[in-house]
């Protein structure tokens, strides 16, 4: 029986167990990583990639912590294509969203001066502007008869390129063991000794369980085996349903998006449709009318696509925590267990910054330096938690 120690064992290899791993050896860490099928085989290995913020009003730490991550994203990621020469298919696009009714011109007009407020930079900012007519010849004639939003903050990336590329850089870095198809099947999170499926026995210094919605039994078994009575789940899975389709639509397009309906072209070619949030389903992973009626709306709202050949379809489960929000940190009663996942619709958005928090809070239990990057309350494994209670 083989018998392996590390720093860190993360367990799930989507965009937050990679970015975790990532920040774990830039610190010096030794990690290995465990991903039970394939790198990015959950929902992190969608279509659509938008990176999207909340709206500029109402502010808080949540939005905060979203707008620093969505500002610092593009230089990590052009850091690493520096490095490795690969292309994770960022761009800053912008986001338009058409203004269908007097009041929704309204609020969005509020909404200028909170931008310019709350997404500033050290080298200036980004704006949330209202014009008077959408672009021509994107949006149906009847979807922006009030004008549109033009939201300069908002970007995209091709989910699967940034896998690749954070793979490819953590495949060159000293200390970093990857393995795919390799299971955790039993987690002492008090002596953070993980069982692998193939009997290999990992004793860690810290464990980073990433492994969306998988994570969440885990979570409720720790609950219970601590003699708590939760009365929730601390997440489910909820499902979303994606296309692409061939599209010949400059990959300079703004993302697009209206109820719900996102449409992203993408540098690769051809155009991402998404995405249904289904909480009944049959069959997580296919796709059914729901994505059917999906793409009818999406024609309607740009007429571009119609008649539009599909190339791909997608469906999957995105982990969505109890409250909504992600969870992130150590469990308060296992100090050296740490929580990434539940990142829902923004995880490609924080998961980095969310990452290097959690990095933070493990290499400072290491070294005793304190270099904590404050999660939001709402935000933190504990909250979550006390919900399961409540």
């Amino acid at each position: 029986m083989a018998v392996m120690k590390t720093d860190l064992i993360v367990i799930g290899g989507g965009i937050m167990g990679l970015w975790a791993a990532l920040y774990a050896a830039r610190a010096g860490l030794e990690v290995l990583l465990v991903e039970h099928a394939t790198i990015g085989a959950g929902a992190s290995g969608g279509l659509l990639g938008a990176l999207m913020p909340h709206t500029p009003d109402r502010w808080n730490d949540k939005k905060q912590f979203q707008f620093d991550a969505l500002v610092s994203l593009e230089h990590e990621i052009r850091k690493m294509e520096a490095e490795t020469g690969l292309s994770a298919g960022y761009r800053r696009t912008g986001r338009l969203i058409p203004l269908a009714k007097p009041h929704l011109r309204e609020i969005a007009l509020r909404q200028v001066g909170d931008a310019a407020i709350n997404w500033r930079t050290a080298d200036g900012g980004f704006a949330w502007r209202v014009l008077n007519a959408a672009p021509d010849g994107l949006f149906a004639s009847d979807a922006g008869l009030q004008g549109a939003v033009f939201d300069e903050l908002a970007a995209r990336v091709s989910p699967r390129g940034l896998l690749q590329l954070l793979t490819a850089v953590l495949g060159n870095m000293p200390g970093v063991i990857i393995r795919e198809g390799c299971a955790a099947r039993d987690i002492d999170p008090r002596q953070a000794r993980v069982v692998l499926a193939d009997g290999t026995i990992v004793h860690a210094g810290h464990i980073a369980l990433s492994a969306g919605v998988d994570s969440f039994p885990f979570i409720d078994g720790l609950t219970a085996s601590a003699g708590g009575e939760a009365r929730l789940r601390s997440g489910t899975g909820v499902k979303g349903q994606a296309a692409r389709l061939a599209v010949d639509l400059d990959p300079a397009t703004p993302i697009l998006y209206s109820d719900g309906v996102y449409v992203i072209a993408h540098d690769t070619g051809g155009v991402a449709i998404g995405s249904t949030s289904e909480v009944e389903y049959d069959d997580a992973f296919s796709t059914d009318q729901r994505l059917d009626d999906l793409l009818v709306k999406a024609e309607r709202l740009v007429p571009a696509l119609a008649g539009a050949p599909v190339i791909e379809c997608w469906a999957g489960l995105r982990p969505k925590a109890i409250g909504r929000d992600p969870m992130a940190g150590p469990h308060p009663d296992f100090s050296r267990l740490h929580i990434l996942t539940g990142g829902f619709k923004i995880s490609f958005g924080i998961a980095h910054r969310l990452a290097a928090a959690v990095v933070a809070g493990i290499s400072a239990h290491t070294s005793g330096r304190d270099e904590a990057i404050e999660l939001p309350l709402s935000f933190r494994c504990e909250t979550h938690l006390a919900l399961l209670q409540s």
